[in-house]
């Protein structure tokens, strides 16, 4: 197994790449969507957003040269690139909502994945999602008053619809007709999820990139007037049946897997490591599950994180394990202090199964 971080573009700088590099990371998973470029993450602004909410514009296909581009300066800090997470909104919000673009939005992502192959990323995560990540509130929560995250749906209105002009929480037409986004059922989730395999694996598949789906969070049976896709962890099991491809995985993350109402995360993980389904892992702990959860440190939730690192090395797992929104530490650089207790935790787990 390898240890790796995440970073979002605005973060790949010369400072964080060594960061990575010190903790014992030796792999990336990076954000080509800047959520919060520009802008305050909403986060930190009170109940009113519950979210990221970040507004965005158009924004023009990623490119081989710029991709190769990062690719270099990630190598030159002696790192290596494994995945990419998340698709822009603005390149395929139609084919969320089943929109009149959504065939030319579609081809826009077939030539992102020849891209991403030709630059050698294995592995491209994403979230089929309408409502996206939303619901959250963060503040003083954590251990020792460590800013942490919370979902409490009694203080929310999980029904409150979205306006147009927004996906995914985001906001890709500013200029978009009054009026909300239509209620999306679940068999029209999952009608539209179908066709989006049956359009994007095969070109995975050429191209030797693997898609890695990300379960809900939080895994509600609906959100904003939309179903939610992999709120059971039994529903990976409905993707990987829906069109059977060894371009489709899973990316496994343990916090939203654990937020879940029913399931065993523990099984879930090692079937799906020793099937090699997994693409990657998003190695966050939490207490509670939905309707009322907290995020925490990775040494005191609910999951055993040392059983879970024992699992995937019996499974034969190879993959990354990235630390996914850890609390910030009270000091000058709070999300740095968390990332790097948590990559110290997952290395001594590594150390301890491996030595």
């Amino acid at each position: 197994m390898k240890l790796g971080l995440g970073l979002y573009r605005s973060l790949l700088t010369d400072d964080n790449l060594a960061f990575a590099k010190q903790a014992g990371a030796t792999h990336l998973v990076v954000h080509l969507v800047d959520y919060f470029a520009g802008a305050s993450p909403v986060l930190d602004s009170g109940p009113p957003t519950r979210g990221w909410g970040i507004t965005r514009n158009q924004q023009k296909p990623w490119q081989l040269d710029d991709l190769l581009a990062t690719k270099r300066q990630i190598e030159g800090a002696g790192l290596t690139w494994e995945a990419i997470e998340n698709f822009d909104p603005s390149h395929w919000y139609d084919i969320l909502l089943d929109g009149p673009q959504k065939q030319a939005q579609m081809e826009t992502l077939k030539r992102t994945i020849q891209a991403v192959g030709r630059a050698g990323i294995p592995v491209m995560g994403y979230n089929f999602s309408i409502a996206g990540v939303w619901g959250w509130t963060k503040g003083p929560v954590g251990r020792g008053g460590a800013r942490a995250l919370v979902y409490d749906e009694s203080q929310i209105d999980p029904t409150l619809p979205m306006p147009n002009g927004m996906v995914w929480n985001m906001v890709y037409d500013p200029d978009a007709p009054a009026g909300t986004v239509p209620p999306v059922s679940e068999s029209e989730l999952w009608e539209r999820y179908a066709w989006f395999l049956r359009e994007i694996l095969p070109v995975a598949e050429e191209s030797g990139v693997r898609m890695a789906l990300h379960p809900d969070d939080p895994p509600t049976t609906a959100l904003r007037g939309a179903a939610r896709l992999v709120n059971h962890p039994d529903k990976y099991q409905r993707m990987l049946d829906l069109v059977p491809s060894p371009a489709s995985a899973l990316e496994c993350c343990l916090g939203s897997l654990q937020e879940m109402r029913d399931g065993d995360v523990y099984e879930t993980v090692d079937r799906y490591a020793r099937a090699g389904r997994i693409g990657y892992v998003h190695f966050r702990n939490v207490r509670g599950k939905v309707p009322r959860y907290q995020e925490v440190f990775v040494d005191e939730g609910d999951l055993d994180m040392l059983r879970i690192v024992r699992l995937l090395h019996d499974a034969g797992y190879e993959g990354v394990l990235i630390p996914d929104h850890t609390p910030e530490m009270t000091c000058a650089a709070p999300w740095h202090a968390g990332m790097a207790f948590a990559l110290g935790y997952m290395r001594a787990c590594l150390q301890m199964v491996t030595h």
